[in-house]
């Protein structure tokens, strides 16, 4: 039997980041996948960031992951959303080259020191005494580990929709994995159903791209990644995307066979993502609206492969064929892979720890989609923060738990733990109460120290983060006392123009900018943050605590805590069925027995 300090069980995006992480802190790691040749790819949609998801790029990016330096290599257009908007909800979104993607992620895995790739289904998690000792594939071989985390994917038990048609399969081309639910669910674990959907694939030759609406990317593109050189950038040829729109022929032939989509049959146990509907959903749930964007993206520079970002669907081929050819440019188009639905099965968060370790069994992980979520960006961010907490555990080092008001990532997983999923979560700005501080710009200046703590950011790097801190205090500093921080705060005041000859970096000048803009908004939401009792997230509730010996709590109180086991106050507060009352009497219970403890805020 080999042993490795690490086991990551899948390597899709959240596997990937688990993986090379612990691997980066010289934790002995091995990745097991079902093909080697198809980790990281991209199921879906063939680009990384967007609202709220560039920003946790950027976060991940900032604590020493891998994606974003993979998409500013991959990247083939490069745009900035809400770009008419406020900084803090401005988001980059990078179209890949999907195979190119893949084939840099593929490459830096093995690339890297300390982590091995094994091909294979594991069939079984072992576990003793309540901690988790390895795993057993199933073709016999067995591995031991210390840790071990999981990030299948959509891949457990999955199957595939397409009209009529069902066939066991977490992706196209993919099997499923159909052993390992029953070995979760022996541990204890529960486990429920979600579902997911693609888009058809379109061949590009056959579109008419002059009757689309041009959408070209940025001129002069930015890299998202802090490892990235500035020069030269872009890497990869860029491309002009395309948009078109449904139309009433499309709703009339969407209407007329909805007896014929699994999803209105019955067939689909599993919910969707309310974000990402089907198009088939769209018509129905929005029966007012005459037509749905789409958006036409290439899948590369050789691809003859376009993704029409809008159309999820599961309808049978031939009702694709049909309602594809009624949107404007499309009207000759042929199709090269039908769209189609997966089902799969996914574990509650509510049954992990803030360190995505689980509560049932210690040093085995849950990250990605089998925790509920949807997107390649909030899995890779589970998946690093579930990679870095395993390699710290098997250091025998404090955990990184980050709080809601350092970074988008600690709302995404403190959402998960702490309420749970009734439908595949997708990361909003709007979820974090402290959205205004946690922007793209100073992702690098909120989480680059972490990394450092951790092992993934090198002192070089630090540093320079640390100069680019003392450079924009400094300047804030000279504008204070030089009478000139009000006028800047003024809308239409450009820091350029106020100090014309300034010395600083461009991104540098921006955030100085931000800062004075912002400074009294964010001191106005730190205010009512406060007033609401928010600050709660830093009152430590101790590992173990017992609920039942809150006098005074309803069953229903009692039962929710001590189902969800939270860490902090705060995490207790926001639990469903626990009231303002019920948060009261936890408080005096902890005073009362000396267990009161305040975490500093950073």
């Amino acid at each position: 039997m080999e042993h490795f300090d690490f086991i990551v069980v899948g390597l899709g995006h959240a596997g990937c980041e688990a993986a090379l992480a612990a691997a980066r802190m010289g934790v002995s790691t091995l990745g097991i996948t079902l093909k080697a040749d198809r980790i990281a790819v991209m199921s879906c949609n063939p680009a990384i960031g967007g609202t709220a998801k560039g920003h946790l790029v950027r976060e991940l990016d900032a604590l020493g992951g891998e994606m974003a330096h993979a998409a500013d290599q991959a990247g083939t257009h490069f745009v900035t959303l809400n770009a008419s908007k406020g900084p803090a909800v401005r988001a980059t979104r990078v179209l890949c080259d999907r195979d190119a993607y893949a084939r840099i992620m593929q490459r830096t895995l093995a690339a890297q020191p300390n982590l091995s790739i094994a091909e294979g289904e594991v069939a079984q998690l072992l576990a003793t005494n309540g901690r988790i000792t390895g795993v057993t594939l199933k073709d016999g071989r067995t591995f031991s580990a210390r840790c071990v985390a999981v990030t299948t994917g959509t891949f457990l038990q999955a199957l595939m929709h397409l009209g009529e048609q069902k066939s066991l399969g977490g992706r196209l081309g993919d099997a499923a994995a159909t052993g390992l639910s029953t070995s979760l669910q022996a541990l204890g674990f529960q486990l429920g159903r979600f579902k997911t959907g693609t888009p058809a694939r379109l061949k590009r030759s056959s579109i008419d791209w002059a009757a689309c609406e041009a959408q070209p990317g940025h001129e002069h593109p930015k890299p998202i990644s802090l490892k990235t050189a500035r020069s030269p950038f872009p890497l990869q040829p860029q491309l002009a995307c395309g948009i078109t729109h449904t139309n009433d022929a499309t709703h009339r032939i969407l209407r007329g066979n909805l007896h014929r989509s699994p999803l209105y049959q019955g067939d689909i146990v599993g919910r969707g993502p309310r974000y990402c509907p089907s198009v088939e959903d769209k018509v129905v749930r929005f029966a007012s609206r005459p037509r749905h964007t789409v958006f036409l993206e290439p899948e590369g520079p050789d691809a003859d492969l376009v993704y029409p970002a809008g159309l999820s669907t599961s309808l049978p081929a031939d009702v694709q064929l049909e309602f594809l050819r009624t949107l404007k440019g499309l009207e000759q188009v042929e199709v090269v892979r039908y769209g189609y639905a997966v089902e799969y099965d996914y574990a509650p968060p509510t049954q992990l720890k803030a360190t995505l370790e689980t509560k049932a069994v210690a040093g085995l992980f849950f990250a990605g989609q089998l925790n509920g979520t949807s997107g390649y960006e909030e899995a890779a961010f589970q998946g690093l923060l579930a990679g870095i907490n395993a390699g710290l555990q098997v250091k025998g080092e404090a955990p990184l738990v980050l709080g809601r008001h350092e970074a988008h990532g600690a709302v995404l997983v403190d959402e998960l733990v702490t309420r749970g999923v009734d439908e595949p979560f997708r990361m909003f700005t709007a979820r974090s109460e402290h959205r205004l501080k946690l922007r793209e710009g100073n992702a690098e200046l909120r989480l680059r120290e972490h990394g450092h703590r951790v092992g993934l950011v090198s002192a070089a790097e630090v540093d320079a983060t640390r100069a680019r801190q003392r450079r924009i205090a400094e300047e804030l500093g000279r504008l204070e006392r030089a009478g000139e921080l009000q006028t800047l705060r003024r809308p239409e005041v450009r820091y350029a123009t106020l100090v014309p000859d300034s010395p600083l970096p461009a991104e540098d000048q921006e955030e100085v900018e931000t800062e004075a803009k912002y400074a009294g908004y964010i001191a106005q939401a730190e205010a009512a943050w406060f007033r609401r009792s928010e600050a709660t997230d830093t009152w430590r509730i101790p590992d173990g605590f017992r609920f039942q010996a809150v006098r005074g709590l309803s069953t229903e109180a009692r039962e929710r805590l001590e189902k969800a086991q939270p860490q902090t106050v705060g995490q207790a507060r926001r639990l469903p069925g626990v009231t303002p009352a019920a948060v009261g009497l936890l408080l005096v219970h902890l005073k009362r027995t000396g267990l009161f403890h305040v975490e500093p805020q950073v």
